[in-house]
């Protein structure tokens, strides 16, 4: 068994009978659908949201029973995976490109499982390029913004083509080096005309489940829950 299979295999042991979960995008979620999925077979009686096209489609397979946003208020439990986090849990997302509906999704949830192996987790974030979901429109003069904030930005490509997230957008990889302040950068992001979102998840985990290479698990939580 892998680590980000030992990591979403412990994850799912909080899901609970009843609970309406979210289910993440990536690697790493990939495991925690498969073995909530095998859970559900087996009896458990849960509702979901999935956040992304991909995941969605591997819950049906899965033959976890998913239920319209518009049919459901809010949600008990995310578990979803990190390119990176820190000590207090803030998080780089957006490897997979869905950065923004797995943001709006964790926000409604009561709790935030993040499901991660031990390489993920860092001092300081920054070694992964932070994903930025930009609008079409004008996207030169967005990415040119992003290069005065010092930012080195590449907008993501899918072979020859420019990467389109299910949202319909493109999102720039920028690369800040180590960033000191994460939530000073999130802010300072979100009041660019033309980004919509960005991949920095400030004071939203509850607890991250680690999987690590001896074969052992680590979980932890933030030094702050904030009431959570």
């Amino acid at each position: 068994m892998n680590m980000k299979q030992l990591a979403a295999e412990k994850a799912v042991e909080y899901v609970k009978d009843g609970m309406r979960v979210g289910l993440g995008t990536g690697s790493t979620a990939y495991w925690a659908i498969r073995k909530i999925g095998e859970r559900v077979r087996a009896g458990l009686n849960i509702r979901a949201v999935a956040t992304s096209k991909a995941s969605e489609k591997l819950a049906e397979e899965e033959g976890i029973p998913l239920i319209p946003f518009d049919r459901i208020d809010g949600l008990d439990l995310t578990i979803d995976g990190a390119d990176e986090l820190d000590r207090e849990l803030h998080l780089i997302k957006g490897g997979g490109g869905a950065l923004l509906r797995e943001k709006i999704v964790a926000y409604h949830s009561k709790e935030l499982i993040v499901i991660a192996d031990e390489s993920k987790f860092v001092d300081k974030l920054g070694s992964f390029p932070l994903p930025v979901e930009i609008v079409p429109f004008a996207n030169e003069w967005t990415m040119a913004a992003l290069e005065k904030l010092g930012a080195k930005p590449m907008l993501r490509t899918d072979g020859e083509r420019i990467y389109v997230t299910d949202n319909g957008n493109y999102i720039a990889d920028c690369r800040f080096g180590v960033i000191e302040n994460p939530a000073e950068l999130h802010r300072t992001l979100l009041a660019l005309p033309g980004v919509v979102d960005n991949g920095l998840f400030i004071g939203m985990a509850s607890r991250a489940v680690i999987g690590r290479q001896d074969g052992t698990v680590t979980v932890m939580n933030p030094p702050d829950v904030n009431g959570r």
